[in-house]
């Protein structure tokens, strides 16, 4: 058997920032459970990362084969991980309308703040577990783009700047089924510093 050669380095999952723990609407218990998901993910992707290590790549199989499961399966563990760090890092501030160079996009690509608003409410009750706000670099604009899993329907050539998780472990223990109210939550805890030193380290263009 040939063994596929995988240099790689285990990742340790992101501490949150205090102000993550202290949300308006979204209680500690809520953020705390969780977290624990998003660790899961980061030891996932270490696990399978060492397991595909000892796969036989002459075995591979489009309809199964432990490459195959374990491959797709990486994307789902990297995209929870990616995810979550999104969402957690911009969590833990005043919230409202957007500030800076973000609103300014925005306006520029949406109308106004209060589409914009609209728009992604509207995305992230449409969607089965994510809605992002993102910079499509071919096309030079925003966009709200839905997704039913870590894993489903990534825009390639697109730099996300909002991320928000609606699947029902991110609001059920505060909300149970009332996702609207807890969407309404999120945008009132965004961090506008945050969201817009994104803006600035990718350079996205006005």
């Amino acid at each position: 058997m040939a063994a596929l050669a995988y240099a790689f380095e285990e990742i340790a999952p992101r501490p949150l920032r205090d102000e993550a723990y202290a949300l308006e609407g979204i209680s500690r218990a809520a953020v705390e459970a969780h977290y624990t998901l998003y660790v899961g993910y980061v030891n996932k992707r270490n696990e399978i990362l060492a397991r595909l290590a000892d796969v036989d790549p002459s075995a591979a199989n489009q309809v199964y084969s432990d490459l195959r499961a374990l491959k797709v399966d990486l994307t789902f563990a990297i995209g929870g991980i990616k995810n979550h760090e999104l969402y957690f890092a911009h969590l833990g501030g005043g919230g409202g309308d957007p500030t800076g160079a973000f609103a300014a996009r925005v306006k520029r690509d949406f109308g106004s703040i209060e589409a914009w608003r609209t728009d992604l409410r509207a995305t992230a009750m449409a969607a089965r577990g994510w809605a992002w706000t993102a910079f499509d670099w071919d096309e030079g604009r925003l966009f709200n783009y839905v997704g039913d899993a870590q894993n489903t329907f990534p825009v390639w050539n697109a730099t996300p700047l909002v991320a928000l998780d609606v699947y029902e472990h991110a609001y059920f223990l505060d909300y149970q089924t009332d996702r609207a109210a807890y969407i309404g939550a999120f945008l009132d805890n965004l961090d506008w510093d945050v969201v817009n030193g994104w803006v600035a380290q990718y350079g996205i263009p006005a």
